[in-house]
């Protein structure tokens, strides 16, 4: 038995599987976000720790006598959050998450003074990453600052709590933006343009390699039999990569969570960073991947629904009952700012042409039409890196309706396959990876398969024309609406 920890923004998540592919149980528990001023997003990192066990004692009550089998454990987690510790290991205030954008200024002054960023480190430096995060907090909590005696990721955190170890595996370590993501080790000059050092870092390994052990003492409380072993793990997306089975070069999925993400793996360490394309390692030996964000996905549509006082499952009722074709009015989905291509993290969402006649189930339409073109923006990424997917594969929570994966699959021309479950990708993903660091396995294809596919969404060939020429209607908007700003 194996179980996959994943560490989300929104909840923690563990699933219990017996062979990578069939899943035993399955348990959340629910996470707070702290938001104190605009712009800000924390979270305790103890909260974290709590939520790992609350879940992990549902699969207990549920699961008793194969939890107790367990022999390796994998761990996925959100990235990028800043957790500072001091000399005891104690977080020295809140986790700076993903979302966070306060660190704007730094993030501007680190990307334009640094060019090992995006050479080396593979990425613009954007206010997400991690390394503009500790300058911020130099810049405005000093004293935090001089008392860090080391940083770790969510999950890693999760990890030294679980192992005694300072660990972490080469994708997550990738979203810092302190590694040589083509030598795959910590950068020396990147940390030192934030004022740390390699001491401060804790140890990387490949996400299917070994981390440590478990500790007996949590091992009795869980009820697991001996220490099973805990594996290297990986960011969520390269988790979910794994869950997935995108391990070769040109494979990839797109998710439709609270942002979105396409998620493109490849052979070698390929830059894109003047796209506003992160460029990261896999958690996989000698894999690495090209990934686009945008930052609000299901967020836009959660955002309307609040608004109109509508469930989101009534929302997207009505959007199958929509005639095919674009509207005529135009959403820009920045409402958190964004990522590809723009890296803009004081854009604003925006809606364009309304009319007296506009209603509710316009304002939908144009929402679900926005965030698919801006899916279209980060196709395009890949289209000028001369590496764009012959299909993707859909995971998220969005990708439940069909007629938005039609409508994003017309606006990027690329097939969308549906999988029986993906659900439980990044924690299955986070598990897989137990199963390779337990076993010392080697072949990973026998373990990181590919999911059952239960249809495809093909571009509507009749309506891809009107949606092209909309597309660039609405891309020339952004320059415009910026122009205005400015």
């Amino acid at each position: 038995m194996y179980l996959g920890i994943d560490i989300g923004t929104s909840g923690v998540k563990v699933v219990l599987t017996d062979n990578g592919s069939n899943i035993i149980g399955s348990e959340t528990s629910d996470l707070k976000v702290v938001r104190e001023n605009i712009g800000w997003s924390e979270q305790e990192p103890n909260d974290w720790w709590k939520a790992t066990n609350e879940a992990i004692f549902k699969i207990k009550d549920k699961h008793f006598k194969e939890l107790k089998n367990v022999q390796g454990i994998g761990l996925s987690g959100q990235m990028h959050g800043l957790t500072a510790l001091d000399e005891r290991d104690k977080p020295l205030r809140n986790s700076i998450l993903w979302n966070d954008t306060r660190s704007s200024n730094e993030a501007r002054f680190l990307d334009e003074k640094y060019p090992l960023f995006r050479n080396v480190c593979g990425n613009v430096v954007m206010p997400g990453f991690t390394a503009p995060k500790a300058l911020w907090l130099k810049n405005n909590e000093l004293q935090v600052f001089k008392k860090i005696h080391s940083i770790l990721l969510p999950k890693d955190y999760i990890r030294l709590l679980m192992t005694g170890e300072k660990c972490s595996d080469m994708s997550d370590s990738s979203g810092s933006l302190w590694l040589d993501i083509k030598k795959r080790n910590w950068s020396t000059e990147a940390l030192k343009a934030t004022d740390l050092s390699i001491k401060q870092m804790p140890n990387i390994v490949e996400g299917s390699e070994i981390s440590g052990k478990l500790k007996k003492s949590i091992a009795d409380d869980w009820g697991i039999d001996g220490r099973p072993v805990v594996a290297g793990g990986g960011g969520d997306n390269a988790a979910t990569a794994c869950g997935l089975g995108i391990i070769k070069h040109g494979d990839a999925f797109i998710s439709l969570g609270t942002s979105g993400v396409i998620f493109l793996a490849t052979d070698n360490f390929i830059p894109a960073a003047n796209d506003g394309a992160h460029s990261f390692c896999h958690a996989i030996p000698e894999k690495w991947h090209l990934m686009s964000v945008i930052l609000s996905a299901t967020d836009s549509l959660n955002w309307l629904s609040e608004i109109l006082c509508r469930k989101v499952s009534e929302m997207m009722e009505d959007l199958d009952h929509i005639n095919q074709g674009p509207s005529d009015l135009m959403f820009h989905p920045y409402l958190s700012g964004e990522r590809t291509p723009h890296n803009d993290a004081n854009s604003r969402g925006a809606f364009l042409n309304i009319s007296r006649n506009a209603n509710t189930k316009d304002l939908i339409r144009s929402v679900i039409e926005g965030v698919s073109y801006a899916f279209a923006d980060c196709i395009r990424v890949f289209e000028n890196a001369n590496i764009k997917p012959d299909k993707l594969i859909a995971a998220g929570g969005g990708s439940q309706s069909e007629r938005w994966l039609e409508i994003i699959s017309t606006v990027t021309n690329t097939p969308i396959e549906i999988p029986t479950n993906s659900e439980h990708s990044a924690a299955l993903g986070a598990a897989r990876l137990g199963i390779l660091a337990s076993q010392n396995e080697t072949d990973i294809n026998s373990i990181l398969l590919k999911p059952e596919i239960k249809k495809t969404i093909n571009p509507v060939i009749n309506k891809s024309d009107e949606y092209q020429q909309k597309l660039n209607s609405w891309r020339d908007l952004y320059s415009s609406i910026k122009e205005t700003k400015e």
